[in-house]
């Protein structure tokens, strides 16, 4: 065989053998990244203690910053205060040098004070007005109060108060334990009465308002309203007759209201009246043109019921001395220390 026979048949062995399986695959692959791998097989072999010591690490500065935050928020609250106390609340540039307090009854201003608990030289800013107007409103005779600062020394108190109208007298065993009467303003709320010196006007006294009887002693509770049709009906004739003809002629000393659908009143000068629930200007009407008649034949009227539109039943007595009847109970003029 000569050479080029050999050399021709070594190259179509070597053609048709090619490379070895997979040979190609590991020719163009890309090398590992041997660190990557060295760095996965030692965190897998980082003990858990370490993990745990690592955990606390990070709670630890998640505390700190916690803490911090809340520090620095009490110590702006804590400054804010103090400055505030500075400033304003311990001022002795806001000190209270006026005390204005104005009402439209009869409560004495030293009274109204003294339930308001504010004196002179307390600082405006250092009051809770909201308290001074609770504390004022849970007086019984007081219905509304108003409380304004007025700077730099000036505090204004403007009270309204509730007008007694009636009283309600209790029975011996209930006044023991209990005041021995109670007020009623128009509208049937509940007050206690207050004493000489606590009134502007001591002249308002138990004589000048009539007496509601047959009120039963469960339904008079302070700062509450008696609802009785025969209680609301009586302090609905006597404001009627504070506008009537009837005013200053005679005084109605007592009510009784414990018959169902009238009302029994009686006079200062001694005339019994029986009265419908309803309809009062007229029946007072009807009362002064008997009491006018009687007048005109010299005789006194003892005994009257106004509840018959018809045919008035009355009944006559002898000309009796005449009674001046006691002066009626008109709201006070405004109060004011301002």
């Amino acid at each position: 065989m000569s050479s080029s026979e050999e050399f021709a048949l070594h190259t179509s062995a070597g053609q048709s053998a090619g490379p070895a399986p997979g040979g190609w695959r590991r020719l163009f692959r890309r090398p590992k990244n041997r660190r990557l791998d060295r760095k996965q097989l030692l965190d897998v072999k980082i003990p858990s203690s370490q993990r745990r010591r690592d955990q606390l690490r990070r709670l630890a500065m998640l505390g700190l910053t916690v803490a911090c935050v809340v520090l620095g928020l009490v110590s702006i609250w804590r400054g804010a205060e103090y400055l505030g106390r500075l400033w304003f609340t311990a001022n002795p540039a806001f000190a209270i040098h006026n005390l204005e307090v104005q009402t439209d009854g009869v409560i004495a201003l030293e009274q109204i004070r003294r339930w308001a608990g504010v004196k002179l030289n307390d600082n405006l800013f250092a009051l809770d007005l909201g308290r001074i107007k609770r504390d004022l409103e849970l007086v019984p005779m007081i219905e509304s109060a108003q409380v304004q600062r007025i700077l730099p020394h000036t505090l204004r108190i403007v009270v309204t108060e509730r007008q007694p109208v009636a009283q309600v007298r209790l029975p011996a065993s209930e006044a023991q334990a209990n005041p021995l009467r109670y007020w009623l303003d128009a509208k049937g709320y509940v007050m206690y009465p207050l004493e000489g010196c606590q009134l502007s006007y001591p002249t308002l006294t138990n004589r000048q308002l009539p007496w509601l009887d047959g009120v039963p002693v469960h339904v008079l509770r302070f700062g509450q309203v008696v609802d009785l049709p025969g209680v609301q009906a009586a302090l609905q004739l006597i404001q009627a007759f504070e506008r009537s003809p009837m005013l200053g002629l005679v005084t109605i000393e007592q009510i009784d209201v414990s018959k169902a659908g009238l009302l029994q009143a009686r006079t200062t000068q001694g005339t019994e009246v029986i009265f419908g629930l309803g309809d009062f200007p007229q029946q007072l009407r009807r009362w002064r043109a008997i009491h006018d008649y009687g007048l005109g034949m010299g005789r006194h009227l003892a005994w009257v019921d106004l509840s018959v539109s018809n045919n008035v039943p009355a009944r006559w007595a002898d000309a009796a001395p005449v009674v001046t009847p006691a002066p009626a109970n008109p709201l006070q003029p405004k109060q004011s220390n301002g």
